[in-house]
């Protein structure tokens, strides 16, 4: 009706009524994901007695990002709590938490209302439309079955499917990594790392053939382009609070990060996408890369005198 009142006429054909389509049905989560994340800092700030930190917004946007435009708000807004409270705030706020408090809030949300972020009616914030994912397709049906209806590798990279705002187009992502490492916003390593652990764990997969199955039989290259993959290694790997901040620890983080993705993508059917999870798994084995990092080089140190 909105786009009726702005001039605009439906047309699925027209990339500017699409995406302004898309932007309005994601408004609503935005704005609800500024309410919770803003209520909650000001709430604990308030008890603290300390003054705000700045990093909703950024908060904000990411977890909208990562969602299907059609999810409800209340439980977009239950799930976000979950995040900012249990993955940020007990531990003490901004700077002291070991989980991103989207990747918390998105592993949340797939063991409450898997329902949700799944399926062939999540995806099109229009009533009657369906369509799955390139990665559902992909690990229900295999690849060939993308490249029966013309899909193919450059199709996806582009972001030919449906899928979240922030993650259905891998080139996108690409192009704000590149963006981010020139801005030295993040570290280049740990985004390398990640697409280098998924695709070592994808051939160990096929060469040793430890799975059956069509999720076990994508090729390694189609894995760095469905799903959230590239989302998560640019944006919320990088994350400077809960990623290792030495180089070899970040190389670590990423190659442990990617791996677990395709392993839980193929040994996991009942969640195959695997990116929120394996996010919080590195995030949590972050403080100990840096650690190990640490002491096997103070050690070199002590034995070279």
């Amino acid at each position: 009706r909105l786009l009726h009142a702005l001039g605009f006429t439906a047309d699925a054909s027209n990339a500017v009524v699409c995406t302004l389509h898309g932007l309005l049905a994601a408004l609503p989560l935005l704005l609800v994901s500024l309410l919770v994340v803003h209520g909650w800092e000001a709430l604990f700030a308030k008890v603290r007695g300390r003054s705000r930190v700045p990093g909703a917004l950024l908060v904000a946007v990411l977890f909208t990002l990562a969602l299907p435009t059609t999810m409800p708000l209340w439980q977009a807004a239950m799930g976000l709590s979950f995040g900012v409270v249990l993955g940020k705030e007990v531990f003490g706020g901004t700077g002291r938490n070991i989980v991103h408090p989207a990747v918390a809030a998105m592993t949340f949300l797939a063991l409450a209302w898997p329902e949700s972020l799944r399926g062939d009616a999540v995806w099109i914030p229009v009533e009657g439309a369906t369509g799955l994912t390139l990665f559902d397709q992909a690990a229900t049906s295999g690849v060939v079955a993308l490249e029966t209806t013309g899909t193919g590798w450059w199709d996806a990279l582009l972001g030919s499917g449906p899928g979240p705002l922030g993650a259905f187009s891998p080139l996108a992502c690409l192009l704000g990594a590149l963006f981010l490492v020139a801005t030295a916003l993040i570290s280049w390593r740990t985004v390398l790392a990640v697409f280098v652990g998924a695709i070592a764990a994808a051939l160990l997969f096929q060469v040793l053939d430890l799975a059956d199955g069509p999720a076990a039989d994508i090729p390694a290259n189609w894995h760095l382009v469905l799903g959230s993959l590239a989302f998560g290694a640019v944006f919320l790997a990088t994350d400077p609070v809960t990623s290792p901040v030495t180089n070899a620890g970040r190389w670590i983080h990423g190659l442990l990060l990617g791996g677990v993705v395709v392993m839980i993508r193929v040994g996991n059917p009942a969640h195959p996408e695997g990116t929120y999870s394996a996010l919080l798994l590195a995030g949590i084995f972050a403080p100990l890369n840096d650690s190990v990092v640490v002491w096997a080089h103070t050690r070199r140190r002590r034995a070279r005198g």
